[in-house]
Order: C-alpha cells, then structure tokens, then sequence
C-alpha cells in the first residue's frame, strides 16, 4: 500500500475509528483522541505489510482494539465518568443526559463485552468479522454479544 493510498484509507474512517475508541473509553474523548492517534501510526508504521486493501476498515479496528486494550493493561485505570464527554455543547440537555447513561452503562462491561457490543451495533460488523478484530471465537463473540445485552437491560432500566 502506498502512502497516497493509506491517507485515503484513513480519511474514510478516521471519525469512525475515533467514535469507536470514545465509546470504548466511556466517553473519553481526549484519551479515545491520543488511542486514535496512536492506532494511524502503528498503521502507518506497518502498513508495508498489509496486503488485502478490500480488508483494510477490519485491520485498522483490529489495531485501535488492541491499542485500547494495551492502553488499559499499561494504566489498569477505570475511574467513574464525570461528565458526557464527546458530546457537543449544542447538543440538549436530554440528549447529554442519554450519552452519559449509555456511557456509563457501557463502563459497567467487561472490555471483551463492551468491544462486541460496539463493533456489532456501532460498526456493523458481523459474528465472524468481531471474532477476527477481538481474536475471539464466533461462539465467544455470540456469548459477549448476549451478556452485554441482558447487562445493558438491567443497566439502563435502573
């Protein structure tokens, strides 16, 4: 892949993949921002080896996933959410109110859960492509897939 080439590549999914690690982070915006950044330059770095250009949207999931999760093994920090971050300051009040319920709600998953639930209802991603992204099982997938839903029910009807 060329350098041209990957700046597209980038430019097409650069809001999703930073959309992802927001919600990955519960909101975090400045460090979903410093995950997203640090995911393009591992991709940049590696992106000589990278051959099939029709797989690069689940390559580059692949590594902002495991940017996160390297991110929270290094600082093993998960502290409660102050505020609705990455919500505009435009946005209502309701509005606000509903990211913050779900951010916290998505906080109270395991990682594996909440990247599943992300991956499948945010991004679209079948069974089979979250098992490739998480270097999971299809029947673990569907397993994380059904707990972070009866989690979620129970969450969000408190």
């Amino acid at each position: 892949m060329d350098r041209q080439q990957f700046i597209s590549y980038v430019e097409q999914n650069q809001k999703a993949v930073r959309r992802f690690l927001t919600a990955l982070c519960c909101g975090d915006s400045a460090l979903a921002d410093d995950l997203a950044q640090d995911t393009f330059v591992k991709a940049y770095l590696s992106c000589d080896s990278f051959r099939d250009d029709r797989r690069f949207t689940a390559w580059i999931y692949r590594i902002a996933y495991n940017t996160f999760v390297s991110s929270r093994r290094s600082t093993r920090v998960s502290g409660p959410i102050s505020e609705a971050g990455g919500i505009d300051s435009a946005d209502s009040s309701d509005k606000a109110f509903q990211y913050q319920e779900l951010y916290m709600a998505l906080d109270h998953l395991t990682e594996k859960e909440r990247s599943a639930i992300l991956l499948y209802y945010m991004q679209g991603y079948a069974v089979n492509e979250i098992a490739g992204i998480t270097g999971s099982t299809p029947d673990a997938v569907r397993q994380q897939l059904t707990r972070a839903r009866s989690h979620l029910k129970t969450l969000l009807k408190q």
